[in-house]
């Protein structure tokens, strides 16, 4: 009996991998009411300034506290008149961008140090130990701090939320290199002289770029809620450009006389955020190749 020995090796042509992902999301119900929302919310963000019908900062002193449905005023109006829905327009489109920043921060950051933690034994306990460092801090506390030495801002927001999101995108990445390294085609590779940088930028990273995607796709809700705390606490976006934190900041005074000015923000940071988890889980499960739907 001749013995036969199966090697893994990674897919050559993705695009049946794609068009099985494609499949797997669409028989995913929570997942397809996840990306429509989000497409609602993307587009509705980039098409702000053509969609609102007012500028988010006009006041109208003889309009205040307007209930949802009033003449002009579809989703009513705040304390100063100023109109709730372009507000949220504007508020969706800051709190994206500092979602999408934020993550942008963390994958510059934590896959390479999750790549050279996974490979290189000798930098695993170095990187570990800073991970440990920034994981002793609660996110939401580390972002405040961050925020708090650099000074209010879109962008100061966006890089202490980023810089808080790097341990968990280190963690993610490192335990896919871990796992991809011990894999017969890398084994390979290294064996026909492949360098280090070859390996992982040809074999270790396409093969974990899924992993990396579901976790983006779980960071960006996260950053926007905390953009959303941010800004609440006075440490985000500054008034007059509107933010949906600073909407409810704005509102919690006026909670029992103008109930709408604080649900109709907090309304859109739970959907934006609760799609981007349902369309999150979907991916995972569509990007796992153990599944067999």
């Amino acid at each position: 009996m001749t013995a036969t020995v199966e090697i893994t090796t990674p897919p050559t042509d993705p695009a049946p991998r794609r068009r099985q992902v494609l499949r797997r999301l669409r028989r995913s119900p929570l997942g397809v009411t996840g990306f429509v929302v989000l497409a609602i919310a993307v587009l509705a963000a980039v098409l702000a300034p053509l969609l609102a019908p007012y500028s988010p900062a006009q006041v109208h002193f003889n309009a205040q506290f307007q209930k949802p449905g009033t003449v002009g005023f579809l989703l009513g109006t705040d304390d100063l008149g100023r109109d709730i829905l372009s507000r949220i327009l504007f508020g969706l489109r800051a709190s994206l961008e500092v979602g999408l920043l934020a993550v942008c921060v963390a994958l510059l950051a934590g896959v390479p140090l999750g790549l050279a933690a996974g490979y290189f034994r000798t930098l695993d306990a170095l990187i570990s130990r800073f991970t440990d460092l920034l994981l002793a801090f609660p996110f939401l506390v580390l972002a405040v701090g961050l925020a708090a030495i650099r000074g209010a801002s879109l962008g100061n927001a966006a890089l202490a939320i980023g810089i808080a999101q790097i341990p968990a995108m280190i963690r993610v990445v490192r335990s896919e290199t871990l796992r991809l390294k011990n894999l017969d085609f890398v084994a390979a590779s290294v064996v026909d002289g492949a360098s280090d940088g070859w390996v992982l930028g040809r074999h270790v990273l396409p093969n974990a770029i899924s992993a990396v995607i579901v976790q983006a796709t779980v960071a960006i809700p996260a950053a926007i809620l905390g953009e959303a705390v941010l800004s609440f606490l006075g440490l985000g976006i500054q008034p007059p450009d509107p933010s949906l934190g600073t909407m409810l900041s704005d509102a919690q005074q006026y909670a029992a006389k103008a109930p709408w000015t604080a649900v109709v923000p907090g309304l859109a940071i739970m959907l934006v955020a609760l799609a981007f988890n349902l369309f999150g889980d979907a991916l995972r499960d569509a990007l796992d190749p153990r599944s067999s739907r």
